[in-house]
């Protein structure tokens, strides 16, 4: 089967190439379709792309200040139970039972252990409702920590690019130099540098689209970044069969008259749906 007439099957790839779980065998045959085919190649970037701009967004977690403090308060605890263990202390409720016996010795002994009862009863409901009241905090927070994640996640989501074009451009020798994405719903352009080629400092290279009628039209100059971002609208790149890159003085050249220096990559420019 040919992945390139079947661009869902191309798509599911992709994503796993990027992902990491496309092994083995698959792995080393969709590497060597990569190699053949630049949209195979435009796949499988775009997608690694698009999950390290998630990776990206994703904020730091910050221990809560509360589990400082229980630790402080824990460990600050041990040397007072050990203390305890060695003289022999009683805890707070049993010293208190046994002043209480001691008291109603002379009293009847049903109504002793009745009273008893009652005091153990009404620790031990204590203790319980404690329990439960801490239980319920923590429900609460891990609710709210739920619902915080959850909106975070829909942020990043609705903030991830939706790429609608694509193109490789590569130099003379095919070999990749360039990815180049629209993203129509930001008006955003990004290219990101894919080769080892880097322009002198007094040259800067420029960005053309070539239209099937007419001059190459100028979309921008790009800085020496890894990643330059430019504004565009869409019409600037519907109906683009390809885009091209030229060397050009510092700062770039006048859109109206076209490229001045060699064209060092090339491509075409393809809607997708990735």
């Amino acid at each position: 089967m040919n992945i390139l007439d079947n661009p869902q099957l191309l798509d599911q790839l992709a994503a796993s190439y990027a992902l990491g779980t496309l092994r083995g065998g698959a792995r080393r045959r969709f590497e060597a379709l990569a190699r053949a085919s630049a949209t195979v190649r435009a796949g499988a970037l775009i997608w690694q792309e698009r999950l390290a701009s998630l990776t990206e967004l994703q904020p730091g977690e910050v221990p809560s200040p509360n589990v400082w403090k229980r630790i402080e308060n824990l460990v600050a605890a041990q040397p007072q139970t050990r203390a305890a263990q060695v003289t022999g202390q009683d805890t707070p409720v049993l010293d208190k039972l046994r002043r209480a016996l001691g008291l109603w010795r002379g009293a009847a002994f049903v109504g002793a252990l009745a009273t008893v009862t009652a005091v153990v009863v009404g620790v031990n409901l204590s203790q319980q409702v404690d329990r439960q009241g801490t239980r319920l905090a923590q429900v609460t927070r891990e609710g709210t920590k739920v619902a915080q994640q959850n909106a975070t996640l829909t942020a990043q989501l609705n903030a991830a690019p939706e790429i609608q074009y694509v193109a490789v451009l590569a130099d003379d020798k095919n070999a990749p130099s360039m990815l180049a994405t629209f993203d129509p719903k930001n008006q955003t352009l990004t290219l990101k540098r894919v080769g080892d080629y880097r322009e002198a400092s007094d040259k800067s290279l420029q960005l053309w689209a070539l239209p099937p009628f007419g001059k190459p039209r100028s979309l921008g100059v790009l800085g020496d970044a890894k990643v330059i971002r430019l504004a565009a609208q869409e019409a600037e790149v519907r109906n683009v069969p390809a885009l091209a890159i030229s060397l050009e003085p510092r700062g770039g050249v006048p859109s109206a008259g076209g490229p001045t220096g060699p064209v060092l990559f090339k491509g075409a420019l393809l809607q997708t749906t990735l």
